[in-house]
Parts: C-alpha cells; structure tokens; sequence
C-alpha cells in the first residue's frame, strides 16, 4: 500500500533525467524559430527597399526606425559609407549616396546567430557577432 521512497527517488530521476534532454532541446528550437523569423524580417525589409528604390531611384530617404524583434537589434546603414544611415540629413541634402544598402541584425546577448545582408547579394550569418562587419560575416560566418 503506497510507494517506498526509493520507488519515488527513481521516479524523480527519471523525469529530471527527461528534463535535461528536453529543455536544450526545446531551446534550440526556440533559438531557431527567432532567427528564422530575423530572416523574414530582412527579406521583408529588402523588398520595401527595392520598393523604395523604385519610387525614389536610390535608397536616400529610406528610415527605420530602431527595430527590435526578439533579442535582435535591426539596422540600415549605406552601402558605400556604412557610417551613415540612409536618411541621415546635411541640411537639406542627403549625406548618404544612397545607391546600396546593407542590413544588419544582431542577437543581443550571442546565444543566437547574428545576420548581414547587403544590396549587392551578401547574405550570411554568424554566432560570433563580433565576427560580423558590413562587408563579410567573418571567421566561422556562413551563407544562408
């Protein structure tokens, strides 16, 4: 009548033993879920790029507003001089030449990959975000 405590010592090791495969599990998952949701995101926002181009006939103009998707930091900055954002202003004129673009996100706290894409078809990724400069994904990046 009843169970001993060793019947439910067992019982517990056999759930934290379940416990411990299963939430690495599901935090890869989870991992993978967010990145392929930044993915979406820079698609999108290449395409309302494109758009934007098309409109204008170059990419002067264009704002984000800092954008934050799940422990991503999203920005746009010029293609030919990635210290200015494409809508940054010298008055009345536009100080970005405005002709390409790149994109990057970045995971907040690197236990996700980091992403880069440019205009010019660059589309890669990296766990090491300080591996990622406007230009390349770096040491260990890799195209997606």
């Amino acid at each position: 009548r009843g169970f001993t405590l060793i019947e439910l010592m067992i019982v517990v090791v056999i759930v934290a033993i379940f416990a411990a495969i299963a939430i690495p599990s599901y935090q890869n998952y989870a991992r993978r879920a967010q990145a392929s949701q930044v993915q979406q995101e820079l698609q999108r926002l290449a395409s309302e790029l494109s758009k934007w181009k098309a409109r204008n006939f170059s990419y002067q103009g264009f704002n984000l507003t800092p954008e934050t998707i799940r422990n991503y930091t999203i920005e746009i900055k010029d293609g030919t001089d990635t210290t200015l954002k494409l809508d940054d202003m010298n008055g009345s004129e536009y100080k970005a030449a405005g002709q390409q673009w790149v994109i990057k996100a970045l995971h907040s706290d690197g236990t996700n990959v980091s992403f880069l894409q440019t205009s010019t078809g660059l589309k890669c990724k990296n766990k090491t975000k300080a591996n990622i400069t406007y230009s390349s994904c770096g040491t260990g990046g890799e195209e997606w």
